[in-house]
């Protein structure tokens, strides 16, 4: 607005008196509260309720590995053997006995290992979709700020184009009253005005809603308004191409670090699958104690699995490995491929905001401002009904309500385009901000 303010300030003095006549008014949306992203985002990361839980997914993951390179718990086994069922004999026949072992299972080598890998690259997983999470709370919050500001952007045009519209009405009056102009100018003017007032309160009813999602992306647990969003700051143009972002996305994206960590994971399970096909040891040591003339008896053995079955178990096991790791690749390319789609996309999408937002700028906003003020000169010297000012008036307010659009448009995508390549920046602000 504040080009707007200039461009029309270069006009004629009658123009200047109908606009300044709305700013020396305090507007509704600008006496509230500023609205910050960034104070924002850093509140999101610290109270957004699905952050916090997988914080504590990922606090679990890390005491995975140590279990699953962990030996299995031993065995303790006691029990008593009697000769004939008539009497206790314990002490009076060799045989009978108080038996106790130990047993202790250890699996082939390798098998811990390959266990304790796959446990700690599902923990790496979850750290990269962890930080996945982050980034698209950090989006999400992103857009929603910046929906919420072209609603109360709206709403300030609206209202410069209600109080311009309520001296183009004064003004109709007075010629009316002085039998210079019809009262269809009256008319029209306060029938765009009430139109005006219909769009007002639609835009207000977003606000509400807009500020729900934001405080639930917020964590905060009770809602309450969140005021007005902060005027944007100036940047420079957004230069990175395409093809950078897409190798930035590959090298840095926490979605293709998830994507990796799995197909690490796979390649890791199908190690292990093979390694099954090799038998367990169980070693086991026991002692037997008897009374009297008795002496006590000890004994050590050793188990072994034969996997006999391997035809239904082990090689079945294998194959199903191997086909969860094609899947793990077919994933991780296409998680590549949607990527640097949403990339192009997006990037396309910032590219063509900034050409629009150039040319409302520097051509459609100023030739706008020149025809409205030729408009007002025509209609004040009774050349012109006010059906003609009312039309330029609209297309005038219309071209920087677009301008703000596409500002609000280009902020999402490029937040959209941050997430993806897992590095953002806080924020970035528009091109020739005004």
């Amino acid at each position: 607005m504040t080009f707007l303010i200039r461009t029309i300030r270069e006009s004629s003095p009658l123009l200047v008196i109908f606009i300044s006549l709305l700013f020396m008014l305090p507007s509704t949306a600008w006496s509230a509260d500023r609205l910050e992203l960034q104070p924002l985002i850093e509140e999101a990361l610290q109270h957004n309720r699905e952050i916090l839980a997988m914080e504590s997914r990922v606090a679990a993951s890390r005491y995975r590995t140590s279990q699953a390179e962990s030996l299995p718990d031993p065995m303790f086994m006691f029990g008593y053997q009697n000769e004939g069922l008539s009497s206790y004999n314990y002490g009076e026949n060799p045989d009978a006995k108080w038996m106790f072992e130990v047993s202790q299972m250890f699996p082939f080598a390798g098998k811990r290992g390959l266990k304790g890998k796959m446990a700690a690259a599902d923990a790496e997983s979850l750290r990269s979709s962890y930080e996945a999470l982050r980034l698209r709370v950090i989006t999400r919050v992103t857009e929603l700020f910046y929906d919420l500001f072209l609603v109360h952007k709206n709403l300030e045009v609206l209202g410069v184009r209600a109080d311009i519209l309520s001296k183009i009405e004064e003004a109709a009056l007075a010629r009316y009253a002085s039998g210079m102009a019809s009262q269809q100018d009256v008319i029209m003017a306060q029938a765009e005005r009430y139109m005006l007032l219909e769009k007002e309160e639609m835009l207000r009813q977003k606000i509400p809603s807009l500020e729900a999602m934001l405080s639930l992306s917020l964590g905060r647990e009770s809602y309450m308004p969140l005021g007005v969003p902060a005027p944007p700051p100036v940047t420079m143009k957004y230069e990175s191409s395409p093809d950078e972002l897409i190798q930035q996305a590959y090298d840095s994206s926490p979605e293709v670090k998830v994507k990796q960590k799995m197909l690490a994971s796979a390649e890791t399970k199908v190690s292990m699958a093979k390694r099954e096909y090799f038998p367990d040891v169980t070693l086991n040591a026991g002692v037997e104690t008897r009374r009297g003339d008795f002496g006590d008896m000890y004994r050590a053995t050793s188990t072994i699995n034969i996997p006999l079955y391997f035809k239904t178990k082990q090689e079945p096991a294998v194959r199903e490995a191997e086909a969860g790791l094609q899947e793990s690749k077919h994933e991780f390319e296409a998680t590549k491929l949607m990527i640097a789609s949403a990339i192009r996309e997006n990037h396309a999408m910032i590219k063509s905001a900034e050409r629009l937002m150039d040319l409302y700028r520097n051509a459609l906003i100023p030739k706008a401002t020149q025809d409205f003020d030729l408009s007002l000169s025509q209609y004040t010297s009774g050349r012109m009904e006010a059906g003609g000012v009312i039309a330029k008036l609209k297309a005038l307010l219309d071209f920087d309500l677009s301008y703000w659009s596409q500002y609000t448009e280009r902020e999402k995508a490029v937040a959209r385009v941050e997430a993806l390549t897992g590095k953002f920046t806080g924020g970035s602000t528009v091109p020739g901000s005004r």
